[in-house]
């Protein structure tokens, strides 16, 4: 993860409801704040990615590394970048950081389908999507296509 640049950042506001018994963020809020991200970087990147009601995307594998605990009073923020694209799919890389101290307190990986709402089935992600992320990510080699995609 230490090569990965990200270009895109949204701050997250911690709200009283987030945190639990013990006094830190629950460890179900954290997939709250990772869709916040991600509705934030396509409303910049690929507007309409996540509010089509024709093709969209849809999330289809998350996995998640939780690292430090987040407690209240901490200024935190989810950085996102997409880090691959295939022909149908691309996986995102997020992270949950405290913006003072720059630790990671967390890590997501996602693999978001191109998704049909007509059919019901899963479809090529556009040339226009495909250049956007690259793009914006400044690598072009994530907007080629490749066979084994």
């Amino acid at each position: 993860m230490d090569n990965i640049k990200f270009n895109h950042t949204t701050p997250i506001q911690l709200r009283f409801n987030d945190f639990d018994a013990l006094g830190h963020v629950n460890n179900s809020v954290y997939f709250s704040f990772y869709d916040l991200g991600k509705t934030s970087y396509f409303d910049e990147v690929v507007p309409g990615a996540t509010s089509s009601k024709e093709v969209g995307v849809v999330i289809a594998n998350i996995q998640v590394s939780f690292l430090l605990s987040v407690y209240p009073g901490e200024n935190v923020a989810v950085e996102t970048a997409v880090v691959e694209i295939g022909n149908k799919s691309f996986k995102l890389l997020q992270q949950l950081i405290d913006v003072d101290t720059k630790e990671v307190k967390c890590i997501c990986q996602t693999v978001m389908v191109c998704f049909d709402a007509k059919t019901k089935s899963s479809h090529p992600i556009s040339d226009e999507w495909r250049k956007a992320m690259a793009d914006f990510e400044g690598n072009p080699e994530l907007g080629k296509i490749h066979p084994k995609n």
